[in-house]
């Protein structure tokens, strides 16, 4: 128990110390690893002509658990990594909750990723959380980092906002720096949709 929680503190403290340097606009996701293109999907994603599908497991804030198998739901899903002392996040994310009700749900779903909570977090850090998904109308599932997100998703992310969308296999389609504007996500997303 206590070898896991001193892992869990390791894993929370290296993601967020990285992340806090790169909250805003400007933070760079492609930019961390050589070789990302400036629409912002990596090299890699796009020179891979059948790229491994992302595989995880985790908890909503319900204490659900979600694994990879919610992107067999839609034909595309947006994945909003965000933190609760990311001011560019929060400003974002009430576009993102009407963006989340607009669309049918076999074409188009989105869920966030809260890479400062982790699983098993403190009543206090949750209950922070729940607020400011309250607050920013942010109504869709948000997952609770853990190791299998990090490794799956986000060891290369540097900064937050930072988005991915996947097909229905669990593709990656494209990763997304910074925050944007409703109209911005929804031009995404409906050529997405178009071209599946």
């Amino acid at each position: 128990m206590r070898k896991r929680k001193y892992s869990t503190v390791l894993l929370s403290a290296f993601l967020t110390a990285g992340l806090i340097c790169g909250c805003g606009e400007d933070a760079s996701i492609g930019e961390m690893k050589e070789g990302t293109s400036q629409s912002g999907t990596s090299q890699a994603a796009e020179e891979a002509e059948s790229p491994a599908a992302v595989s995880f497991s985790g908890q909503d804030m319900e204490g659900n658990i979600v694994t990879s198998d919610i992107f067999g739901q839609s034909r595309l899903t947006m994945v909003n990594v965000w933190a609760t002392y990311c001011n560019p996040c929060l400003s974002e994310m009430p576009d993102l909750g009407e963006l989340a009700g607009e669309y049918d749900a076999g074409d188009f779903q989105l869920i966030g990723i809260i890479s400062d909570v982790e699983e098993g977090a403190d009543e206090e850090i949750m209950e922070n959380a729940r607020t400011l998904i309250e607050q920013t109308g942010a109504d869709y599932p948000h997952l609770l980092l853990n190791r299998f997100l990090y490794y799956s998703m986000l060891k290369d992310v540097t900064g937050v906002p930072t988005t991915f969308f996947f097909d229905q296999e669990g593709n990656l389609l494209e990763a997304v720096q910074g925050a944007k504007s409703k109209d911005v996500w929804k031009e995404k997303i409906d050529g997405f949709l178009e071209d599946m």
